[in-house]
């Protein structure tokens, strides 16, 4: 028979039961799932500007390009700034929106937790992905399962053949960051939203299988993304297959955890597996 806490310990552990709730809680609030996204965006962009042309061709993420097109056609040469210009806008009235209703600012030590939270998942996708996607296909031993960054070019000519695979370590960690960023913005918060909120008002579905549905889909075009396009990878069934999976592995992050730890999960994940392919 387990003998009970002393008054002490239970009170040590309450607090910390309370602080893991905590937690889990303030990192999905916006000023901290948002401000921790920034740096990718900053480190993103600043790489994008320094690195310029390749070969003639802008290269950028694919879901970079997608998403500022639409601005672009309207807006021009400007279309990329305004396209930035909103977002840090939203996500400035967002934030400060947040920090108003709760009257709270930030704390440094759950960005620091986050930033673990990110790694170990990161660490997760590539066991768990893996080994779900072998079981799917019943893959032969050797079979090369590896979910490479995308990069698209808005120019109609990209820089040589073989995907990112072709590019400088530079530009492809460029598109490592930016498919954390833009990939998460895209296919989970617009697009896995904008399917989840029609099939509700549209075709009266419940919030859960509206948003099972939403993640489904989603993650099958996502996986399709990354065959689109002159910089796109071969469509095989296993990369396919995986890149499914792994949309699926990253829509339960970003429901489960939010935007910010989904998008470093994400990049983490996609910059890990270029070190290891590195030189090969």
């Amino acid at each position: 028979m387990p003998l009970p806490l002393p008054a002490a310990g239970r009170a040590a552990t309450g607090r910390a039961a309370a602080a893991a709730r905590s937690y889990w809680t303030l990192s999905r609030a916006p000023r901290y799932s948002l401000l921790f996204a920034l740096p990718l965006l900053v480190l993103y962009e600043t790489l994008a500007a320094a690195l310029g042309d390749l070969a003639g061709v802008r290269v950028r993420n694919g879901a970079d390009v997608w998403l500022k097109t639409p601005f672009v056609a309207v807006f021009g040469p400007r279309g990329p700034v305004v396209f930035g210009a909103l977002i840090v806008l939203v996500s400035v009235v967002l934030v400060l929106r947040d920090v108003r209703r709760t009257r709270e600012g930030v704390r440094g030590g759950v960005f620091a937790r986050m930033l673990g939270e990110s790694v170990l998942l990161a660490g997760l996708c590539a066991v768990a992905v893996g080994v779900a996607t072998a079981q799917l296909l019943r893959v032969l031993p050797g079979a090369t399962l590896a979910m490479m960054p995308q990069a698209a070019a808005p120019a109609p000519a990209a820089p040589g053949a073989g995907g990112v695979a072709a590019l400088g370590g530079p530009a492809q960690l460029m598109v490592s960051l930016g498919a954390g960023l833009y990939e998460e913005l895209l296919f989970r918060v617009v697009l896995v939203g904008a399917i989840r909120a029609g099939t509700r008002r549209g075709l009266g579905m419940g919030p859960r299988a509206a948003g099972a549905l939403a993640v489904a889909l989603g993650a099958l075009l996502f996986a399709l993304a990354h065959h689109v396009g002159p910089m796109g990878d071969p469509l095989t069934a296993d990369r396919f297959v995986f890149r499914a999976v792994a949309g699926l592995f990253f829509s339960a992050v970003y429901v489960l955890r939010g935007f910010g730890i989904a998008a470093w999960t994400h990049a983490l994940y996609d910059v890990g597996v270029l070190a290891l392919t590195a030189g090969r």
